[in-house]
């Protein structure tokens, strides 16, 4: 019990990430202040641009994933006017052992957000988006519904904007997919999130399988696919090399289109311990080989996320460029 209080974790959470040391192959104790690499570097929120959307997100009562995950990007990106929407509620269903989303009971849909959020989006003046979600397993169609309506209205009311969707899951349903499929989106994501072996502790809810097939079946309905995934959360080099290879082939005819590769950062100590600070080095390798291996496009850096320089990398596809477009981001 000493132990516990001194460093402020009950036994149950000391059980837990103890729990993940394990399957994930670490060892020794636990440094929960771990000194970040120099290539580990984000810009503190400020500017203009960022007060303008700080007001605008608290104002139409918009969730944004760029706050819920900690992002390290987000001073960035909104000082740039670039946001990433978060619909369905800010609580999630799912208890992966990397996100920030709180977990718990979401609650009653926002039949109206849909609207709101389109509004939002003209107001910001984006011309390139990002929606994402929480998980909604309490809802009959995973909240396809609400993502088809989102994706409409935004059409309707900024038909210049670019629409990029990161999807959950849904469970594997495919009606809900096909359902937001139908709304058609630019560029349609679905991260993988880590590698085969790991998929049980970080990823309790899903399955490695089923993202593929999300992928395949994407694919097969005309979109422009994505995925991504973290390094440093207990992945070997080889297995990254193996997930590139298993997207590639299951993806169906021509493949997942664009990958994104980034560095796990820990968001508080009741999550994952990150298990290494990859090499900025080590992530133009993941790149190169990305892009040998089939996929069109590849950002991959250390400060990488999933949403991050989202339109350079469209447009990229859309002017056919691969190697030339993707950026180490050390």
């Amino acid at each position: 019990m000493a132990v516990s209080r001194r460093i402020g974790l009950s036994l149950s959470e000391m059980a837990k990430i103890s729990l993940s040391n394990m399957i994930l192959g670490q060892e020794g104790s636990l440094d929960f202040r771990k000194r970040k690499p120099k290539w580990i570097r984000a810009k503190l929120p400020g500017g203009g641009q960022y007060g303008e959307l700080r007001s605008l997100v608290d104002r139409h009562r918009l969730n944004t994933v760029c706050e819920e995950a900690k992002c390290p990007n987000m001073g960035e990106c909104w000082a740039n006017g670039v946001a990433t929407i978060m619909i369905l509620g800010e609580i999630c269903t799912r208890t992966c052992g990397f996100c920030n989303v709180k977990t718990g009971w979401p609650g009653v849909v926002d039949l109206d957000e849909p609207g709101r959020v389109a509004e939002s989006i003209r107001l910001m003046g984006l011309r390139y988006v990002v929606i994402t979600s929480v998980d909604r397993d309490d809802l009959p169609d995973g909240g396809s519904t609400i993502w088809a309506e989102t994706i409409r209205e935004t059409r309707r009311v900024c038909p210049e904007t670019q629409i990029e969707v990161l999807i959950p899951d849904f469970g594997g349903d495919k009606d809900a997919l096909q359902r937001v499929a139908e709304a058609r989106p630019d560029v349609l994501a679905h991260n993988m999130e880590t590698v085969k072996r790991l998929h049980g502790p970080v990823r309790p809810q899903a399955r490695y399988e089923r993202s593929i097939s999300m992928l395949r079946r994407a694919k097969d309905l005309g979109m422009i696919t994505k995925t991504g995934i973290m390094v440093g959360i207990g992945e070997r080099d080889d297995e990254v090399f193996e997930l590139m290879d298993d997207v590639l082939e299951g993806s169906g005819e021509g493949g997942c289109d664009i990958l994104t590769i980034g560095q796990y950062l820990q968001p508080s100590v009741n999550h994952l311990p990150v298990s290494r600070f990859v090499e900025p080095a080590v992530f133009d390798e993941y790149r190169e080989v990305g892009l040998r291996k089939g996929f069109r496009v590849v950002e991959s850096g250390p400060m990488v996320r999933s949403s991050y320089h989202a339109d350079q990398i469209a447009a990229a596809l859309r002017l056919g460029l691969g190697a030339e477009s993707a950026s180490s981001s050390a």
